[in-house]
């Protein structure tokens, strides 16, 4: 049996990452990527006139999702993007308290059916996440486990305006480590990791700010090897991580 149709459904503390989701120009494109890459199967479910959405799921529990990017995003230069959501008790509470920290609310809280309650939001240095108040949905149904998401991580230019914002927002405390050239923030949402933050060294070229989601894979090599050779430059030119025992 594999780890994750062993694992319980996860419960989310408020302030916890609960979902990630894949805004796409090429849904098709995206689910033959992901399932190859990790072994994920999924369901399509329509949403509206020509609109799709797609819940990707490992062992038959769900692991995230990805829709197709209607006209209206994609003409305002939004490109293909993973959105992490982080768990609240109130939507609405939330996105208020956001917008007194110097955020902007993409979408203002609106109700999902009776799947749960959500909202946009642009932190005040430029990043893009969501909040999301559980109803009969409470997240993934598996995470931390090889081929489901591990791990959420923001690039922003201003660290010290960003950790004011989320510490604020969801009551995080802050881990600062020195990681050689780089200064890391781990995010605790009480004794528990939530995320991590830092500021691109000028060798990672121009990164908008941004939170970005990590996946666990059992054995590095094969999943890297399925990747096509085009694929592997971008993320061998792009990335230079630091040495593993320095790593959060």
């Amino acid at each position: 049996m594999t780890e994750a149709r062993m694992q319980q459904t996860p419960e989310y503390k408020p302030g916890t990452f609960c979902w990630v989701e894949l805004g796409t120009t090429d849904g098709e494109a995206a689910k033959k990527f992901y399932t190859e890459l990790f072994g994920w199967s999924f369901t399509d479910s329509p949403i509206g006139p020509g609109m799709v959405y797609t819940m990707l799921k490992l062992d038959g529990k769900d692991v995230g999702a990805l829709y197709q990017m209607p006209a209206e995003m994609t003409s305002q230069g939004i490109p293909p993007n993973w959105l992490s959501y982080v768990s609240v008790a109130s939507a609405d509470e939330s996105a208020g308290k956001a917008k007194e920290l110097g955020a902007t609310l993409m979408k203002e809280p609106f109700d999902v059916m009776d799947v749960g309650r959500m909202a946009v939001v642009q932190d005040p240095t430029g990043a893009v996440f969501a909040i999301w108040q559980a109803g009969t949905n409470k997240g993934a149904g598996v995470v931390n486990v090889p081929n489901s998401f591990c791990w959420n991580e923001l690039a922003t230019p201003d660290t010290t305006k960003a950790g004011d914002f989320y510490t604020g927002l969801f009551g995080w405390g802050k881990n600062v480590q020195e990681m050689g050239p780089m200064i890391y923030t781990s995010f605790m949402n009480g004794d528990r990791p939530a995320g991590g933050m830092y500021t691109p060294t000028p060798e990672m070229g121009e990164i908008p700010p941004n939170w970005l989601v990590y996946f666990a894979v059992a054995i590095q090599m094969p999943s890297f090897r399925k990747l096509t050779n085009s694929a592997r430059r971008r993320l061998c030119r792009q990335w230079t991580f630091p040495a593993r025992d320095a790593l959060p």
